[in-house]
């Protein structure tokens, strides 16, 4: 079973709380259609496990078939240094079809986010630096696809449907 090569941090995208039992970690690509459908899936686990889970994202835009995979990272990057990861987050899944440049503004814009910074942060090279940081460490855990679960380090192979990773999760539940 391939494990997770970089541990979780303080630099990552996390929900949930520092202590809890279960971290789940998902390497996604806001294009690809089959992270659109995990997103809701996440979404759910966390409302069941509430404080039992965190639950990190971490970049692993797949380019060469998803043209704005990239743009769409860099947007919840730039986004991220105003502290709207989670909600960027949430609007590039839930409109998984608009991912052009018009639309990932207007996107800053529904956050209210400073369109000026946000357009200029996308640039950065940090911002581009961290996309490549969390690419490279998928592909030193064996990711090679999206999405990609990790539960407490060890990658889910059995796939991402509710009830699957659920049963992971629970069995990964440290034993009294």
């Amino acid at each position: 079973m391939a494990k997770l090569r970089v541990p979780v941090s303080d630099v990552d995208h996390a929900e949930g709380p520092k202590d809890a039992p279960l971290i789940l970690v998902e390497y996604g690509d806001y294009q690809c259609p089959s992270c659109g459908e995990a997103f809701p899936i996440v979404k759910r686990l966390q409302k069941t496990l509430k404080n039992e889970l965190r639950f990190v994202f971490r970049n692993f835009p797949l380019s060469e078939i998803h043209p704005h995979a990239m743009s769409a990272a860099k947007a919840a990057e730039a986004a991220a240094l105003q502290r709207q990861f989670w909600a960027m987050h949430r609007l590039l899944f839930e409109h998984q079809q608009q991912l052009d440049d018009p639309s990932l503004l207007r996107y800053a814009e529904i956050l209210g986010l400073n369109t000026s910074t946000f357009m200029a942060d996308v640039g950065k090279a940090a911002v581009a630096e961290r996309i490549a940081s969390d690419r490279e460490g998928g592909a030193r855990s064996g990711v090679n696809g999206t999405p990609t679960f990790f539960v407490n380090g060890s990658r889910v192979d059995a796939g991402y449907a509710y009830e699957t990773l659920l049963a992971t999760l629970r069995a990964a539940l440290p034993r009294p």
